[in-house]
């Protein structure tokens, strides 16, 4: 078995650091591993081969993180070592810096992530890749722009990230979300065998607090519908999709965007949820269709006027148009007196409450919506007549 033994090298002139390196001997044979670490003669301790930490030099913190570096490198080492004892074959001390470069740079968590997101998006899973390279370049401006390695992350840096997200008046369920990611991210890690599970993330909030309401009374989302925006074509087309939105059920703007004609069959929308893939089918009302009467029929394969130029990048389009949307809904909560954010996701709570309101059973508005629960991911039930969640939105339609 190889053996590590950390040394270090003086400069040659009394008053500049010198520096660290290892050494690894195996099989009579050595390989020396430098590093960049940096300490003066009197901050190294030649027989215990160890850093020595002065608590009253103005250096203490900056030689503290070198003793860690060096401490969790060497544990990489011996990772490394173990590995290829395991494997059985013979090996070099030059295999072992060899490979435990190679294992620096699959260890490294930007290089991790960036490998997940890639295949994230070769097996279409595009949003979600989206949501890792977000929370990812969270993570980076918490390092400053840097980068740590996987088997670095301990309950203490992900705490410090915690509290830098709420400085930064981050919401707690989006810090969660970040936090949950980071998680599902180590824990990939670990079950690759890259790192040993140390729980990091066993002190930061990864739960989802109670969501504030953003449901419009009906009433509201009626003047919404009634509003004279002729003379304002980017607001009369925000206020269409946010009553389209609603009058689907509340259907996500992904949803909508993604709609094909070929969807739209013998008077009923068919499709499936992106974001779950459970199948879901619509009754097409005129109510519907007079909104879609009003624009130019849409010259791609979309059923609905959001992604309309074929060959362009649907992607791009759909948060483009997203974007101007909301931010037209912004104006037109103002013309109701709406005081909290309107978005087109505001249609989906409000169609949900109007269910309620009406008396819709909780299962019935759960079919309706498209909504996954533990129960039905236990036991799974015929699903409820389309017809009856029909009903329910023609006597939700039938009162705005």
């Amino acid at each position: 078995m190889a053996s590590i033994k950390v040394m270090f090298s003086p400069s040659s002139a009394v008053d500049r650091e010198g520096t660290i390196c290892y050494q690894i001997n195996h099989d009579r044979k050595s390989r020396r591993l430098d590093t960049d670490y940096r300490l003066f003669a009197c901050e190294w301790n030649e027989k215990r081969s160890m850093v020595v930490v002065n608590d009253r030099s103005d250096r203490r913190e900056a030689v503290t993180a070198i003793r860690e570096q060096i401490a969790g490198d060497v544990e990489r080492l011996n990772r490394v070592i173990r590995r290829l004892d395991g494997n059985g074959l013979s090996y070099t001390a030059t295999d072992v810096v060899d490979e435990y470069r190679r294992y620096v740079t699959e260890c490294c968590l930007s290089h991790f992530m960036a490998g997940l997101i890639s295949k994230m998006r070769q097996n279409g899973r595009v949003r979600t890749s989206e949501t890792y390279m977000t929370t990812l370049n969270s993570f980076r401006r918490f390092l400053n722009g840097g980068d740590i390695g996987l088997d670095c992350l301990n309950a203490e840096l992900m705490e410090a990230y915690e509290a830098w997200n709420r400085q930064r008046g981050v919401s707690s369920n989006t810090i969660s979300f970040y936090n949950r990611i980071l998680r599902a991210v180590y824990n990939r890690a670990v079950d690759n065998d890259l790192i040993d599970d140390r729980r990091p993330f066993r002190h930061v909030y990864t739960g989802v607090d109670k969501t504030v309401k953003r449901a419009l009374p009906l009433a509201v989302v009626r003047e919404i519908k009634k509003l004279d925006l002729t003379r304002i074509p980017s607001l009369d087309y925000a206020r269409d999709m946010f009553i389209m939105s609603f009058m689907l059920r509340g259907m996500s703007f992904i949803d909508m965007a993604y709609l094909r004609k070929s969807d739209l069959t013998n008077g009923y929308i068919t499709y499936r949820r992106r974001k779950t893939g459970q199948r879901l089918t619509i009754a097409w009302t005129k109510e519907m269709q007079a909104i879609l009467d009003k624009y130019p029929e849409n010259k791609s394969d979309y059923l609905l006027p959001v992604i309309r130029t074929p060959g362009i990048n649907d992607r791009w389009a759909y948060r483009n148009v997203g974007y101007n949307i909301n931010y037209g809904l912004k104006a037109i909560a103002r013309m109701v007196g709406v005081t909290m954010p309107l978005t087109l996701y505001v249609a989906r709570h409000s169609w949900a409450s109007a269910a309620k309101a009406k008396g819709v059973p909780l299962s019935v508005i759960s079919e309706g919506m498209g909504h996954d629960s533990e129960s039905t991911t236990q036991i799974y039930l015929a699903s409820l007549d389309a017809s009856v969640v029909d009903r329910a939105n023609s006597l939700i339609l039938s009162s705005i």
